[in-house]
């Protein structure tokens, strides 16, 4: 999938992996997105790998700046088709469209893969994110009060799902 500003959205091959978990651990450091503290390896990425879970990434002129996932929402066979999501950019790319781009590919990937929902969770003042969320089909559903705690603070979370079409 290509869009403006010369990115490519494409299915993450295994050749991405460190590009992956470079962008990952950028957003386990600014401890704006995720409850994860520990940087991951390249081993803890390569797990993500052949399952029926969509991965993607977004390229720049031959660089991977942004990845978007999918994982298992619950183990129970009713939610089969739902999974969990998440999207992160390359610091030096944020605001450029590549979340955009990483979750209208991972949207496609993941209807084409059978699903028909994505849901997530997202820290309340996580402004951008959650703008991009609305503005490529999500509904804010809730909150989820002291979710989890990020280092000494009590974070709450907006949950946001978007159905597939299909």
């Amino acid at each position: 999938m290509s869009g403006e500003g010369g990115l490519r959205g494409r299915p993450a091959a295994v050749s991405d992996v460190a590009a992956i978990t470079r962008i990952y651990n950028q957003g386990i450091a600014d401890g704006t997105a995720t409850f994860e503290t520990r940087l991951r390896e390249d081993d803890d990425v390569m797990t993500w790998f052949g399952r029926r879970f969509p991965i993607v990434v977004v390229e720049s002129d031959g660089e991977v700046i942004a990845f978007a996932s999918t994982s298992e929402y619950r183990p129970r066979e009713c939610y089969s088709g739902i999974a969990e999501f998440s999207v992160y950019v390359d610091r030096e790319h944020r605001g450029q469209g590549a979340g955009r781009m990483a979750m209208e590919t991972l949207g496609e990937a993941a209807r084409r893969a059978g699903f028909w929902k994505l849901v997530s969770r997202v820290f309340v003042e996580n402004l951008a994110s959650r703008a991009l969320l609305r503005d490529v089909g999500f509904r804010e559903v809730g909150i989820y009060e002291r979710h989890a705690r990020l280092g000494d603070a009590w974070k709450d979370v907006v949950i946001v799902e978007r159905l597939l079409a299909g």
